[in-house]
């Protein structure tokens, strides 16, 4: 009965608040729909309580520097950006093109400041992430990426991309490494979701200069050791 809730609420919310956000997109301006989709985002981390028993615990945010940076994050679970989205008043993020299929969603994410790229990656991919990220670090704002690129199972993991390091060299911003453990309560292809404390936890900061190949080690490392700690900690 959790699960059928929480699938209830989501299309209830996730309908609404898409329609108020189209409405929105008409305003001048990025403000009002960023204000949409924070309240979006923030109901959807308070539906995952309510309906699914799921409860989010925040850390490391003593971590957080006073100025835009780089949020690379585990990617685990759909509603790991809803969770990270709900902590910040304003944040642009890297999605892939794929969500330009659905009607009127591609006007959506340019109005809000995303940064679409070709899921498939490739050079064009690369220039478009690195001419639109461009406009997000000259707007002051933080930047959301998923290096891997691609949704994982808890305890696994892809090739992390290069795109991350191309970002902070370009636009001299700070790394952030995110773990979580949210897989373990919302799978990606699983409708019963599973009660629990999930964890998101911001690390500890990695400065610009770093090489490519020693950045992406290190990137990797960091994230995947503590994602797996907080894992073990949950199972």
């Amino acid at each position: 009965m959790r699960s059928f809730a929480f699938a209830l609420a989501y299309w209830i919310l996730s309908i609404s608040y898409s329609l108020l956000a189209l409405g929105a997109s008409l305003l001048p301006g990025r403000a009002p729909v960023r204000w949409i989709v924070q309240r979006y985002t923030r109901h959807m981390v308070w539906t995952m309580r309510v309906f699914a028993g799921i409860r989010l615990e925040v850390r490391g945010r003593e971590r957080l520097l006073e100025q835009p940076v780089i949020f690379a994050c585990k990617h685990q679970s759909w509603g790991d950006g809803f969770c990270i989205y709900a902590q910040f008043d304003d944040l642009a993020f890297v999605t892939g093109d794929h969500l330009e299929k659905y009607p009127l969603m591609g006007a959506l994410l340019r109005k809000l400041g995303a940064i679409v790229v070709n899921s498939c990656g490739g050079h064009q991919a690369r220039k478009a992430l690195a001419s639109r990220a461009a406009d997000a670090a000259r707007d002051g704002r933080s930047i959301l990426i998923y290096p891997e690129g691609h949704l994982n199972a808890p305890g696994t993991y892809r090739r992390y991309r290069a795109g991350v390091w191309h970002m902070m060299r370009d636009f001299d911003m700070p790394v952030v490494p995110v773990a979580t453990n949210l897989g373990l309560f919302w799978r990606e292809q699983s409708f019963r979701k599973r009660s629990g404390t999930a964890v998101l936890e911001f690390l500890e900061p990695i400065m610009p200069g770093m090489d490519k190949d020693a950045f992406l080690e290190t990137l990797r490392d960091r994230i995947e050791t503590r994602s797996q700690y907080l894992i073990s900690e949950a199972t």
